[in-house]
């Protein structure tokens, strides 16, 4: 090959193959740079997959746990107590005693046994989810039939004095005597053996709601209208008045009239409600809750103040109450409808106004032979209540006064 002897023709031939030998070393680099991408990308796509899979073990741990929420459960027989496994599957599954009695004891002269703990507490959370005046009064468990709490009702046990000066006697507190009334309420679910014999059918869980369902119904009568004979004394039972707290004597509670017979007042009706409020201290208004049944809710619900805006508030976030001039409401079937001097509503801290006191153990007798082929779950549990303090409960009469 001939060499150039000029340098400017040795420097032309030159520069074509520097340029081919950079765009060769360019080639290699971003071929290097694409090799090391792609093995970033596979890193990257190892990640989203284990994050992928990392997302739906937890979508079926949360799934799983929310199907556990929906239907209240004891656990697997692991998680058991010793007592409440032997109680399921020897007693209630097959009524035998051996091994029972050993863990509960038998209850009264005609058998049965107490419940265990763990099934007795699922009993109470579903009450006190279903039975209206339970959720929203004091609930006091005891140990034995009877209870009773003493209240002042007046007196003057507190006074004021210089550093130096005599403490004078002051005046002597009256009590008064609260024993609530009780009774024995009874369910007495039945299931047939072959239920029972079923491994898959979950007889604390049945029995429980069972128990709860008839209890919650016969004590939210009870607490509202019982006659205090062998059962609860309502806080309807009695003779309301409208002397307000200082004049009105005690365990009597106050009404406010609506302004009609049997109705709401023909004009301005919400100032009858905003009255009931008002006639509660206030140091009760703080968790007071409105009673009243659907067919009450449903004409409340109607009415609307003078600029046009409806007394009733619907609830702004999950598991909060829609409420009444800024109170809860709680629906009880078994207050009554409007009518003629109907005692339909009442506002008040429940809390702090009405006792109910239950003798903690449900105590069952399990009984094949009345009627065959099913077997009969006899639960008993005492429970009593009473208004505790009338001044911190009020109520409407549908009266002109």
């Amino acid at each position: 090959m001939d060499i150039p002897s000029n340098p400017l023709e040795l420097k032309a031939e030159a520069d074509p193959l520097e340029a081919s030998f950079d765009s060769l070393l360019a080639a290699e680099e971003h071929e290097e740079r694409i090799a090391a991408l792609e093995t970033g990308l596979d890193g990257v796509k190892s990640d989203v997959e284990a994050i992928r899979a990392e997302g739906a073990t937890m979508r079926e741990r949360i799934e799983r746990i929310a199907r556990t929420g929906a239907r209240p459960s004891l656990g697997s027989d692991e998680d058991r107590a010793p007592e409440t496994k032997s109680f399921v599957d020897q007693y209630l599954r097959r009524g035998l005693e051996t091994g029972v009695k050993s863990f509960t004891a038998t209850t009264g002269p005609d058998g049965g046994f107490a419940v265990p703990r763990e099934i007795d507490a699922l009993i109470a959370r579903t009450l006190a989810d279903i039975s209206p005046i339970r959720a929203i009064a004091q609930v006091v468990q005891t140990g034995t039939a009877g209870y009773r709490k003493l209240v002042t009702t007046g007196g003057t046990p507190s006074g004021w004095v210089s550093e130096t000066a005599a403490r004078p006697e002051t005046d002597t507190p009256a009590f008064a005597e609260v024993a609530p009334p009780s009774g024995e309420l009874y369910a007495n679910p039945a299931a047939s053996q072959a239920m029972l014999d079923d491994a898959a059918f979950d007889v604390e869980s049945w029995l429980a709601g069972e128990i709860a369902e008839e209890f919650a119904r016969a004590e939210g009568a009870a607490f509202i209208n019982g006659n205090g004979t062998n059962r609860p004394r309502g806080f309807l039972n009695g003779t309301p008045t409208p002397q307000d707290d200082a004049a009105r004597a005690f365990g009597t509670l106050q009404y406010v009239a609506s302004g009609a017979d049997g109705n709401f007042a023909s004009v301005s009706p919400e100032d009858r409600l905003v009255d009931l409020v008002h006639a509660l201290r206030p140091a009760y208004r703080q968790g007071a809750s409105f009673v009243m049944n659907s067919s009450t809710l449903a004409r409340i619900r109607k009415m609307k103040s003078d600029d046009g805006a409806f007394l009733w508030q619907p609830s702004l976030a999950a598991g909060q109450p829609a409420t009444l001039l800024g109170y809860p409401v709680v629906e009880a079937e078994d207050m009554p409808d409007i009518a003629a001097n109907s005692l339909s509503i009442a506002f008040g801290n429940f809390r702090a106004g009405y006792l109910i006191a239950e003798r903690s153990a449900t105590t069952i007798l399990r009984d094949p032979f009345t009627n065959k082929p099913f077997v009969h779950f006899y639960a008993t549990k005492r429970i009593g209540g009473q208004v505790m303090n009338s001044q911190a409960i009020k109520l409407m009469k549908f009266a002109a006064s």
